[in-house]
């Protein structure tokens, strides 16, 4: 296990454009942070860095080979690494995103070796601190609920101090209301989508957009 002495706590409201540049710092560091997303907080670290991912692993106590779910902040960047199967699915995703619906696409073959699989799933989220921090870094970002495995996730900054400080290098929190729900995933990584966890966004609703687009 990586023990830190303590994270840094850091309230995203205080000095927004600072705190950008500090998760941004951590991110290129390959060091593993803890901030709030538009659905539940979550660790952050570069999907790139192995050293990063075992570690998130590890807090978590997770088996592993279970892939994280991507924050981007554009479809230009998502883009770089993956493989669209059609025009149709791209103006899917441009009618779901922003908001808390992460998607399974099918990963290109550069990005497949370095990530060791032939899928991922990614999300653009509908908040800003997120929205800012994956602009900056031109880059995918973990997020993955923080809690240990099998266990709810944490979503008071309190608990979470309490809990994962002496194992995380910083955490990001704001005052504001977060929400105490996790995104709708589903799978596009054939040629319809397929629902594998129900979210704030109902399926119904991702189905009749897909049907629309």
């Amino acid at each position: 296990m990586y023990i830190t002495k303590n994270a840094e706590l850091i309230n995203i409201d205080s000095d927004f454009d600072k705190a950008v540049q500090q998760a941004k710092k951590l991110y290129l560091e390959g060091s593993v942070f803890i901030y709030p997303t538009d659905t539940i907080y979550g660790f952050g670290a570069n999907p790139f860095n192995g050293e990063a991912v075992k570690r998130i692993g590890e807090i978590k106590q997770r088996e592993h080979g279970k892939m994280y779910i991507l924050l981007i902040n554009s479809i230009e960047t998502l883009l770089k690494y993956i493989e669209i199967k059609s025009e149709n699915h791209l103006d899917f995703l441009l009618s779901i995103w922003p908001n808390p619906v992460s998607v399974v696409l099918s990963l290109n073959s550069k990005t497949s070796d370095i990530l060791g699989t032939e899928t991922a799933a990614f999300r653009i989220p509908n908040h800003r601190f997120c929205v800012k921090l994956t602009s900056e870094l031109q880059m995918p970002l973990i997020s993955t609920s923080v809690n240990r495995s099998n266990q709810p996730p944490m979503v008071d900054p309190s608990v979470i101090v309490d809990e994962f400080s002496s194992e995380t290098d910083a955490i990001f929190y704001s005052d504001k209301k977060c929400y105490y729900e996790a995104s709708t995933l589903i799978d596009l990584s054939d040629s319809v989508p397929k629902l594998l966890r129900e979210g704030k966004i109902k399926f119904e609703d991702i189905l009749e957009k897909f049907k629309n687009s």
